[in-house]
């Protein structure tokens, strides 16, 4: 027997209009997009987690909890740029303003 499924965006839009929750899933989805960045950036360039960490100045844990996405502190912008140089690359930070509705 086929189960039906509610989608359940009409949930998470009305949790989403609470700032607080807003927030919140802002800050969790940029530490995701963070750690996918300095993984893609380190996997292109061939290095190690070990050999990153090396050039960066840092330590192998201090990269593998970038990498995963889970650290509940917020890496500081000489670290990103210092990953970005490392891997021969350019950091870039921006803002994405929605369309007006």
């Amino acid at each position: 027997m086929k189960k039906n499924y509610k989608s359940a965006k009409p949930f998470f839009d009305k949790l989403l209009k609470d700032p607080e929750v807003r927030i919140k899933y802002e800050e969790e989805k940029v530490k995701s997009e963070i750690a996918m960045a300095v993984k893609s950036a380190r996997t292109r360039a061939g290095l190690t987690q070990v050999e990153l960490a090396e050039k960066v100045g840092t330590s192998q844990s201090v990269i593998a909890r970038l990498e995963s996405g889970n650290d509940t502190r917020t890496p500081s912008l000489s670290l990103l740029a210092r990953i970005a140089s490392s891997c021969h690359a350019s950091f870039e930070f921006g803002f994405k303003f929605k369309k007006a509705s």
